[in-house]
C-alpha cells in the first residue's frame, strides 16, 4: 500500500501501513482474541502460529461446555472440561502465551466460575498453578478438605506466596513505623537534630521580640523545646488486628497475617491476631510464621463483630497506647448496637481504632454500609486500604493524627466513605 501527502504538505512518499492502519489491525486482532471464532468474519481476522494457539487456550477456558468447536451465539461462554491432565497442559499453555497478571486473572475464573477448585485437591494441580494472593484464599477455604498428600504442596504454594509479599512489604512497613514510634514518644530537652521546629515555634509564638533598629524584624525565644523521643527497645505502643474471616476477605486475611507477623517482629510494638467468624480465635503465638497463621484460619461462615471486638477489648491493658484495627466487610450477624458501644467505649478510653472494609489491592468488596456510617459518626472512618497504603496508616495511628484517609475521587472503586 501507497500513502503520498496531501496537495499542500511537503515530504516525500512512503511505503507501507500507516500508524493508524497499525493500531486498527491490532485492535481487530485483539477483538477477535475475545470474542472467539464467530468473530472472523466481522472482524476480517484469521489467526495462524501463536495467536492460534492463544486462542486455543482461551477457547478451552471461555467456550461454552468446553467442547472443541462449540459455539454459543456471539461470544464466548465459559465451560471446561475437568480432566485433571487436560487441566495441567492448559495451565502450562497459558503461562507461555500470556503475561503472569493475565495467567492469574484466568485461572481466578477458572476456579471460580467453572467449579474447578476440586482440582487444587490434587498436588500435581498445585505445583503447575500459577501462585498468587488469591491462590492462597481459594487454598485456605479448601483447607478442611484437603487430603494429606497435598497439604504439604499447599502449603509450600502459600509459603511462596507469602514470602514474595515479606520481601515488598516488610522493609517499608519497618522503617515508616520506626519513625511514627520516635516521633510518638514527645520529650522537652531533645538533642538539636531531634528538635521538633515547627511545634516548638508554635508553643513559643508568645515570646516573639522585636529586634530594634532591624525595622520591624522579630525573633522567637524558645522558652520550651519540643522534639521527638528514640523509641527505647521498651514496648511502646499495642496494636490489634482483628479479622474477619468470612469468605469475601480472603485476600485481607493473607495480607493482614503477613503485616502481623512484620509487626510482630518490632521490639517497639506488642502485637495481637485475632480472627473470627461466629467464634473468635486468637493466633497471636503463631506470629513467628504467617503460614501458619493462614492455615489456622478457617475461612467462611457467619460473623459476629461483637464476640470478637468483646475479646479484643478484654485484652487492652494500656488504652491510651492501643491500637485495635478491624478488617472487616462489617455485615454484623451479632448484636448491632452492643458492636458499637463497645468501639464507642474504646475510643472514649483513648483507644486508637481504624476500620477497614478491606486490606487488599482490588477495594472494598460490598459492606454495610449503615454500619460503617454509624462507625464513622462514632469517629472511625471505614474505608478500604491497599497493602502499600497500610503503614501510613498505622503511622498515623500510632501519632494519633488525622488517617490518610485516599481521596474517593482518586480511588473510584476502592469504596471508601
Amino acid at each position: 500500500m501507497t500513502t503520498t501527502t496531501g496537495p499542500t504538505t511537503t515530504g516525500p512518499t512512503t511505503t507501507g501501513p500507516t500508524t493508524t492502519e497499525t493500531a486498527h489491525d491490532e485492535r481487530l486482532r485483539r477483538w477477535r482474541l475475545v470474542l472467539g471464532a464467530d468473530s472472523e468474519q466481522s472482524t476480517g481476522r484469521g489467526l495462524t502460529g501463536r495467536d492460534a494457539a492463544m486462542d486455543q487456550a482461551l477457547t478451552a477456558l471461555y467456550e461454552s461446555g468446553g467442547r472443541p468447536g462449540g459455539r454459543s451465539g456471539g461470544g464466548r461462554s465459559a465451560g471446561l472440561g475437568a480432566s485433571a491432565p487436560s487441566v495441567a497442559r492448559w495451565l502450562g499453555d497459558i503461562r507461555t502465551y500470556f503475561p503472569s497478571s493475565v495467567v492469574q486473572v484466568m485461572q481466578r475464573d477458572a476456579i471460580d466460575r467453572l467449579g474447578l477448585s476440586a482440582l487444587l485437591l490434587e498436588p500435581e494441580m498445585l505445583e503447575a498453578v500459577e501462585a498468587d494472593v488469591h491462590l492462597v484464599g481459594t487454598l485456605l477455604s479448601l483447607n478442611k478438605a484437603m487430603p494429606e498428600t497435598t497439604k504439604e504442596t499447599a502449603r509450600a504454594v502459600v509459603r511462596k506466596v507469602v514470602e514474595q509479599l515479606e520481601k515488598r512489604l516488610t522493609t517499608r512497613t519497618r522503617a515508616t513505623l520506626t519513625g511514627a514510634l520516635d516521633r510518638s514518644a514527645k520529650i522537652t530537652r531533645p538533642r538539636h537534630h531531634d528538635i521538633d521546629w515547627n511545634r516548638t515555634i508554635r508553643a513559643n509564638l508568645k515570646n516573639y521580640l522585636e529586634l530594634p533598629g532591624q525595622d520591624g524584624a522579630g525573633t522567637v525565644v524558645p522558652e520550651r523545646l519540643i522534639g521527638y523521643g528514640r523509641a527505647a527497645q521498651s514496648v511502646k505502643k499495642d496494636v490489634i488486628l482483628c479479622i474477619d474471616q468470612s469468605g469475601s476477605m480472603a485476600a485481607s486475611v493473607v495480607y493482614a497475617s503477613v503485616f502481623g507477623a512484620v509487626l510482630a517482629s518490632m521490639r517497639a510494638l506488642r502485637t495481637r491476631l485475632v480472627v473470627f467468624d461466629t467464634a473468635v480465635a486468637d493466633l497471636t503465638d503463631q506470629l513467628d510464621d504467617p503460614v501458619d497463621v493462614l492455615f489456622g484460619t478457617q475461612l467462611g461462615g457467619g460473623t459476629d463483630i461483637n464476640r470478637a471486638l468483646a475479646y479484643c477489648q478484654s485484652r487492652i491493658t494500656r488504652p491510651a497506647d492501643t491500637v485495635v484495627v478491624l478488617i472487616s466487610d462489617l455485615y454484623e450477624g451479632g448484636i448491632r448496637n452492643e458492636m458499637l458501644k463497645r468501639v464507642a467505649a474504646m475510643k472514649a478510653s483513648g483507644v486508637q481504632f481504624v476500620t477497614l472494609l478491606a486490606l487488599s489491592d482490588e477495594g472494598a468488596p460490598a459492606y454495610d454500609r449503615d454500619h460503617a456510617a454509624a462507625l464513622s459518626a462514632l469517629g472511625a472512618p471505614a474505608f478500604a486500604c491497599t497493602p502499600d497504603l497500610f503503614p501510613d496508616v498505622m503511622a498515623a495511628a500510632i501519632e494519633k493524627r488525622p488517617l490518610p484517609i485516599p481521596d474517593p475521587e482518586n480511588a473510584p472503586t476502592s469504596g471508601i466513605l
